[in-house]
């Protein structure tokens, strides 16, 4: 019986063209005599020396040896291993047998052994070594997908994606609303049945789509960078008049920068934004909300004007903004703000201080810090950081890279994040995730996992803002778009003296986040 399971496998696999199987019975090769190998293996994407989610979808990889055949053995010291036999260097590893191996070994090393046959003999290359968190990432990714354009957009889609696995579904297409720019999506605490999404389009207009359960309702305000209040009942937002432009030269030729920037909160059930005190005063930019866990305290970046003329493109200084990182004190029960508090000056780090993003548990405060300016995906200069809270002491996280990190988000056990990066040459945005222990060490991040290890190679559209998630998004994207559609938009009392009322994020068209 086992060997006509045995050659039923066999078969399937060389009927789809897949050249590959996994060993459940006697057909593993004979390595015994194997040539001993004095170096690990070349592959990609670089998925060991790692600290993984043990729900995570199978870490699929391509051997990047000369070869006719390839043995992998997957294995930990509570199972029985995982061994695939392929005349691929591509490894798609079984799901089922996965999941499994990587349940029984939460708190355990994984191992990997490579073997890679040349002519009659075998190699065996250095083991490769992983390890399996004992705590799960939360099993959803929303994210954005945009075209790697700079003045000229037309796809700009937000997409779901379930991290045990690789289903990925749309959440809102930019088809949806006849081509236009979808952007700011944020849930309030992790949870996928709230949600607010910015949209902008020439035909159907601006305005903030609320999802709430499995309906959805057009709000005509537009919100630029959005935080939830932990309650759900207030959201913070930005409201930026946004300049691109272009240099002549340099690693990155695009830059945007806020002429102008504000804080406004939205109350939900009142269907009415407030300006944030001393945020939307006129006299500083303001933007990146964030709330501390507790809901106590709103962190922004706040930086002093360095212009007169705020139709200018670029102004003039540009490259001396800097933001520091600033919070204020909030009371939801009376509605009332406290005074504005620096955090982190920017005098002191030299560096722009951006998107404040605190951890569920309230313990770590990730932020980005740059060069210059309000805009971290066209900085090559942008890393992330981390600060303890509330001693206050911060470090620039060993997880960077020589490119842009940036737009990252919490898992809601505060043990794993998602981030943005440009680290695979410096011009398209992929997601990346990272462990962060409980001493607040951040651990090797390792590239979204694909089904097809050679993904990334063809993929020429930017994975940016992920946003991770306990479930999939509640509302349908039939539901979305129609919403979208709708010309009978909710009207919100906006802030008395708002004075970019109306302004597009005109950047988040052409950003590739």
């Amino acid at each position: 019986m086992r060997r006509k399971i045995g050659f039923l496998l066999l078969a399937v696999a060389a009927a789809s063209g897949l050249g590959m199987w996994w060993i459940a019975g006697r057909q593993r090769p004979d390595v015994d005599d194997a040539i001993e190998m004095s170096r690990p293996p070349r592959i990609s994407p670089d998925y060991w020396g790692i600290v993984l989610p043990p729900n995570i979808a199978p870490l699929n990889f391509a051997i990047r040896e000369e070869g006719r055949r390839f043995w992998v053995r997957i294995s930990s010291e509570t199972r029985d291993p995982i061994e695939i036999l392929s005349d691929s260097p591509e490894i798609a590893v079984p799901p089922r047998p996965w999941r499994r191996l990587l349940e029984a070994s939460r708190g355990r090393p994984l191992q990997a052994e490579v073997f890679v046959q040349t002519d009659d003999r075998w190699q065996r290359f250095q083991t490769l070594t992983s390890r399996v968190a004992e705590e799960d990432i939360d099993g959803w990714l929303v994210y954005r997908r945009v075209g790697p354009i700079h003045n000229f957009w037309r796809r700009t889609d937000v997409y779901q994606r379930d991290l045990a696995g690789f289903k990925t579904s749309a959440v809102l297409q930019s088809d949806s609303i006849r081509h236009g720019c979808i952007n700011c999506h944020s849930f309030p605490a992790n949870d996928p049945g709230r949600m607010l999404i910015g949209l902008r389009s020439h035909t159907l207009g601006r305005g903030t789509l609320l999802a709430d359960g499995d309906t959805a309702v057009k709000l005509q305000t537009p919100f630029g960078y959005t935080a939830w209040h932990p309650s759900g009942r207030i959201a913070a937002y930005s409201v930026n008049k946004v300049r691109q432009f272009f240099h002549a030269a340099g690693p990155e030729v695009r830059d945007v920068i806020d002429v102008d920037a504000s804080l406004a909160y939205f109350c939900v059930d009142a269907r009415r934004s407030k300006n944030v005190p001393r945020a939307a005063d006129g006299n500083r930019l303001a933007t990146y909300p964030g709330w501390s866990p507790d809901g106590r305290y709103l962190y922004y970046s706040s930086a002093p004007f360095l212009w007169t003329d705020r139709n200018a493109s670029p102004p003039e200084r540009y490259a001396e903004v800097k933001y520091d990182l600033m919070r204020i004190r909030y009371d939801i029960d009376s509605d009332r703000w406290g005074e504005p508090e620096t955090v982190l000056a920017s005098a002191k780090t030299g560096l722009s201080i951006l998107m404040p993003r605190i951890s569920p548990d309230g313990k770590l405060l990730l932020f980005c810090m740059c060069r210059y300016g309000c805009f971290p995906a066209y900085q090559p200069t942008s890393d992330l950081y981390l600060m303890r809270l509330p001693e206050g002491t911060y470090e620039k996280l060993p997880i960077n890279s020589e490119f842009s990190e940036a737009y990252h988000s919490w898992s809601s056990n505060s043990r794993w994040i998602a981030f943005s990066s440009k680290r695979q040459g410096g011009f398209l945005t992929r997601c990346y995730l990272s462990y962060v222990d409980e001493t607040g060490r951040a651990h090797k991040p390792f590239v979204l996992p694909q089904k097809d290890p050679t993904f990334y190679e063809s993929f020429l559209e930017n994975i940016c803002v992920p946003e991770l998630v306990t479930g999939p998004v509640g509302v349908r994207e039939s539901t979305l778009a129609r919403a979208a559609r709708s010309r009978d938009a909710l009207p919100v009392d906006a802030p008395d003296g708002e004075s970019l009322k109306g302004e597009a994020l005109e950047a988040w068209l052409q950003s590739g986040r």
